[in-house]
């Protein structure tokens, strides 16, 4: 797939892990460790806006297109 999520490169840059960004973005971790996986169809904006406020980050950050 062309997209790539990049989520765990960005946990691991603010230092947080899969457990408080769950709690602050009130997702389960299993809905987390999908999107985080890479094996997620989609994304609310709602929920991308979450992230992004608790990884102080862009959306460009997390997702990224990568020609196949």
């Amino acid at each position: 797939m062309p997209i790539v999520v990049n989520l765990d490169v960005m946990m691991a840059k603010r230092k947080m892990s899969l457990n408080e960004l769950s709690e602050k973005v009130d997702l389960t971790l299993s809905n987390l460790s999908i999107l985080k996986t890479g094996k997620a169809k989609a994304v609310r904006f709602s929920t991308l806006e979450a992230i992004c406020k608790a990884l102080n980050c862009q959306p460009g950050d997390i997702l990224e297109y990568v020609e196949e």
